[in-house]
């Protein structure tokens, strides 16, 4: 074998030791997914006595029954999506206004707010838990929709993103829209929203994402049944809450359905993802 064919071969080989190294970690990584979903198929004793197998050798869906008909999961996915779908609307909107008010209003005390909002990002969230049940308390709307949705309605890593994002569209295009007579609000709304799709598609995705596995808000802000949302539902069948045994199918078939709408938003918005560089600056 001469040199210049080892030298051809070297970039082959690294590139072949590349995509093993990938392959197993994507294995590694869908493989507990694989036997979530092949799990929730089996009956309770073959699942108990092999958790792991990816082929079930009896095929049921009496997991998926007994979720549906023998407890309050269809219940809990209504709660959710009716908080996640008004949490989701809302962050993009506020996190919009207040991220283009501080990259583009000139107000006294800007910084000291933008620092504050820092400041709010690097606190951990279980330090505010029992503040927020005295305030939800104090104020009413303990146990409701209100207090479920009001609270998550602003989150400050969605202003830092929006206030970055709008930061890089030229002002040159506000200006052109403010000399035709547009106002404020009209340039934000009709100019600069538009152009900011892959800063939105981004802010949609993780309050969609973090309001639909939200738990530790919902345990301080509800106690009826009736508002139940998922997370706090499938706790509850993790605690063995419809019959004795691992229920190992049902758990894990409520968890397969938790992460559909996510999946799907996955997709729908994968596009528009990849493309994050699109947008600011168009001719």
């Amino acid at each position: 074998m001469t040199a210049a064919s080892v030298r051809r071969q070297r970039p082959r080989i690294g590139q072949a030791v590349l995509y093993a190294v990938l392959v197993s970690l994507a294995v590694v990584y869908v493989f507990p997914f694989l036997v979530q979903i092949a799990t929730s198929f089996k009956p309770d004793a073959e699942a108990a006595a092999n958790a792991v197998s990816l082929w079930p050798q009896t095929w049921t869906f009496a997991a998926y029954d007994r979720l549906f008909t023998r407890s309050d999961f269809p219940l809990w996915f209504a709660n959710s999506a009716v908080v996640t779908i008004a949490v989701t609307i809302g962050r993009v909107f506020f996190a919009s206004l207040a991220g283009y008010a501080l990259a583009r209003l000139r107000f006294r005390g800007r910084g000291l707010v933008f620092a504050l909002i820092v400041a709010v990002m690097a606190v951990p969230s279980v330090v505010l838990l029992i503040p927020k049940f005295l305030v939800l308390n104090q104020l009413g709307i303990y146990d409701s929709y209100a207090g479920m949705i009001l609270p998550l309605l602003v989150d400050a890593a969605g202003v830092f993103i929006m206030k970055g994002f709008f930061e890089s569209i030229p002002v040159s295009v506000e200006e052109q829209a403010r000399i035709d007579g547009a106002g404020t609000f009209r340039v934000f709304w009709s100019v600069v929203l538009p152009m900011a799709r892959p800063a939105l598609v981004t802010i949609v995705i993780l309050s969609f994402q973090g309001s639909w596995n939200e738990l530790s808000h919902f345990i301080v802000s509800t106690q009826s049944p009736e508002l139940t949302t998922l997370t706090k539902g499938v706790a509850s069948l993790a605690s063995g809450q419809l019959s004795q045994g691992t229920q190992y199918p049902v758990k894990l078939a409520a968890a397969a359905i938790m992460t559909i709408p996510v999946a799907v938003l996955f997709f729908v918005f994968q596009k528009h993802i990849m493309n994050t560089s699109e947008g600011a600056v168009k001719g």
